[in-house]
């Protein structure tokens, strides 16, 4: 059966192979095969896969000594792997049982399988969890806590007290390798540091803002982690109050008129925050705003937004419109890359 395979010179293969397993989309199930001088590395998502790779369709071996769930339950799996703990998305009982303990006896290397039992809720981003199995490893760990890699980053993380989403990873890399060193960068909405992280590993200076106070000493950690706590600042507060410095629990700067590139990664309720990006917004400013919208116009309403908000002051030019994923029946996440010049 043909697979999406991502193509490269031989000599490149290492390389690429090792970007996209950083990215959690090589397929452990299919052999890497070697023909004719080119690479053919089997991935999970052709969607995810940065645009400057070639995917292609082809027919490449099963990896016989690996089991996969999809080896040992009698229906189609669905899950996805944060670090070692892999989770699912079952409102059967038994079904979710059946994964879980399909999921610890494969080849996948978990230590917990826990199971979605709310939806995303509150200022906090945060969702309940049920633990359907772990695994002893000698820590105190609890079993949503875990160290998630991507691109060449590691975040520390407890999706219990945060909200994660690797889903997203190519998209946060498409932003980051945007970013210079030397720019002035801040998340508005940061989390455990997902864009701050990568901003400051290529040299910029980075601020990250949330309102969960464990995201943000997850952010010092995971700066710390990844060599760049010298370069990072995390701020737990309202972004709405970081234009004062007396009022957030910051470092006392003043951050209007400061920021080079701001991400504002809430989609359901970004727009609410646009006022502030225009106060935070630097000279030249490249803002990158992710929005929920229907499919018939899922641009429109955010550049209307956003030009409200910034115009006559600054003037806004939409440098990319882009699809980051399908949200729901006819609804997409979309962000626009827009260029903010002060007039």
């Amino acid at each position: 059966m043909a697979v999406p395979c991502v193509r490269v010179p031989r000599e490149d293969g290492e390389a690429v192979r090792s970007t996209l397993a950083e990215a959690d989309l090589v397929t452990e199930t299919r052999e890497i095969v070697v023909e004719d001088g080119w690479l053919y590395i089997p991935v999970t998502d052709a969607t995810a896969v940065p645009d400057d790779y070639e995917v292609v369709h082809r027919d490449v071996p099963t990896r016989e000594t690996q089991t996969t769930p999809a080896d040992i339950v009698d229906f189609t799996p669905s899950y996805e792997r944060i670090g070692d703990v892999v989770v699912v998305d079952e409102d059967d009982p038994e079904r979710a049982q059946a994964l879980a303990a399909a999921v610890m006896e494969s080849a996948i290397p978990a230590r917990a399988v826990i199971n979605r039992a709310s939806k995303v809720k509150g200022d906090l981003r945060v969702r309940d969890w049920e633990v359907l199995a772990v695994a002893e490893d000698g820590t105190d760990r609890a079993p949503t806590e875990t160290v998630h890699r991507e691109y060449g980053c590691e975040y520390a993380l407890d999706l219990a007290a945060v909200y994660f989403s690797p889903r997203l990873a190519t998209e946060r890399h498409r932003v980051a390798e945007q970013v210079r060193a030397g720019e002035r960068t801040l998340d508005m909405f940061a989390g455990v540091g997902p864009f701050v992280v990568p901003f400051a590993k290529r040299g910029a200076t980075a601020v990250g803002v949330d309102l969960n106070d464990t995201a943000i000493e997850y952010l010092r950690e995971n700066a710390r982690r990844n060599g760049v706590a010298d370069r990072v600042t995390a701020i737990h507060g309202d972004v709405r109050t970081v234009t004062d410095p007396d009022g957030i629990d910051g470092d006392g700067t003043d951050y209007r008129d400061w920021a080079d590139r701001l991400v504002m990664n809430l989609p359901h309720s970004a727009e609410e925050f646009l006022d502030t990006a225009v106060e935070l917004a630097s000279e030249e400013c490249v803002l990158h705003y992710y929005d929920i919208q229907h499919e018939d116009d899922p641009y429109g309403p955010g550049e209307r937004a956003i030009r409200a908000a910034a115009e006559p002051e600054y003037a806004v030019t939409v440098d990319t419109r882009h699809t980051v994923r399908s949200y729901a029946p006819h609804e997409l996440n979309v962000v626009l890359d827009v260029r903010l010049s002060r007039t």
